[in-house]
């Protein structure tokens, strides 16, 4: 929007129902609403995630955490319904009441924050409490130590490098409500407070899991009691590679928006066709990291479906013979796994492992949409 009053602003009809604040809100209420989904399905698998991250409610609640978090969950979403409920009453699709009415959406984000950052006793202050002290620790690229919850400062970095776009979107907002002459439901200025300013906290995320990495190599380096299960510490030196891949994807995504010949010494197509070779790279790299490193799954070892299947259960009676010659030796130890899993699995059917290494794929790919040029609108929406 240029400040002029008699252009009718640009706003694609999904922008006029869900702006750029609300759907940075709805990304990072939904997330809230996935852990809880997490901590449910692993609790049904007997799986104790407070354990795995060390964290013990001084609570007297005898809900458990899931439930809590559903409960915490259901309170953001309550406000940020009827936050939508009234802008949607207030604008009725009308693009220059959406720009006016800004501050609904604002002001919910604003309460959003407040919220996590008041621990109201009603509602989990230990595990707020909890979660912003990993987050000022992991912030500056911390990390506990294994008996410390150094998984879960690690999951919470994850956490932060997957929103790190939200991030972006939430200075966009912020900045452009507070700047004369603009709207934050405008359509997103990724120019606002400078060219460089939006690059650099997009990749703050990548940094944090960059220096963490960099420290758990330090420590199985300088540990006099290396073992063959710690190695050397290069599969740290691996992942933080990965992260630093991500470096030139954002750098030069921002040369693209901002694409000044006489600056940058490249011609358009050929800085595109270096974004393309840098962002193959890091979402190419990132996919086989999740599914060989993160997962733990055989898909990329030549030999995945030559190994047995030995899976440790409750089910197994203790009194099953270990002798090689017993048919019910051989019942559970030549039996295969399925095709690029892995022996022990937690969950039942392969499915569930084939449909999460899809999804993971497709969404590492959300960057073949600027391919298109009838899908990049899409890529655009920022969420």
């Amino acid at each position: 929007m240029d400040g002029d009053p008699a252009v009718e602003p640009e706003l694609d009809s999904f922008s006029l129902i869900l702006p750029l604040p609300y759907r940075a809100a709805f990304i990072l209420v939904l997330g809230v609403w996935a852990w809880g989904v997490n901590l449910h399905y692993l609790y049904l698998l007997k799986i104790d995630v407070p354990s795995l991250i060390k964290y013990s409610s001084r609570t007297s609640s005898p809900l458990p955490h899931h439930q809590r978090t559903y409960a915490l969950a259901t309170t953001i979403t309550g406000p940020l319904l009827i936050s939508l409920f009234f802008f949607w009453i207030l604008t009725r699709g009308n693009p220059s009441a959406v720009l006016s009415w800004d501050i609904i959406p604002q002001s919910y984000l604003f309460l959003l924050c407040l919220f996590f950052l008041v621990p109201y006793k009603r509602l989990s202050p230990h595990g707020r409490f909890r979660f912003l002290t990993t987050l000022k620790r992991v912030s500056i690229g911390g990390i506990a130590e294994a008996q410390d919850g150094k998984f879960g400062d690690i999951l919470l970095a994850d956490v932060l490098t997957s929103y790190s776009k939200v991030l972006g979107d939430l200075f966009v907002s912020s900045c452009m409500f507070l700047s004369s002459g603009k709207s934050s439901t405008d359509k997103p200025d990724r120019g606002c407070g400078g060219q460089y300013i939006v690059p650099i906290i997009i990749s703050i995320p990548s940094m944090i899991r960059l220096r963490q990495c960099l420290i758990e190599y330090k420590r199985v380096r300088d540990n006099p009691q290396k073992t063959a299960a710690t190695g050397w510490g290069g599969q740290h030196l691996a992942n933080a590679l990965k992260y630093s891949s991500a470096f030139p994807v954002i750098i030069l995504s921002a040369l693209q928006r901002g694409y000044d010949p006489n600056k940058i010494g490249l011609s358009e197509p050929g800085l595109f066709r270096l974004w393309l070779l840098t962002v193959f790279l890091n979402s190419f790299y990132s996919f086989y990291w999740d599914v060989a490193k993160d997962w733990d799954l055989t898909l990329f070892s030549p030999s995945s479906s030559h190994h047995s299947y030995a899976p440790i259960s409750p089910s197994f009676p203790s009194s099953l013979s270990s002798d090689p010659l017993s048919p019910s030796f051989h019942s559970r130890h030549q039996h295969p796994y399925p095709y690029g899993l892995r022996p022990r699995t937690h969950f039942h059917t392969p499915q569930i492992y084939y449909t999460a290494i899809v999804i993971d794929l497709l969404l590492r790919c959300t960057w073949s949409l600027k391919l298109s040029p009838h899908l990049d609108h899409w890529n655009d929406l920022e969420g």
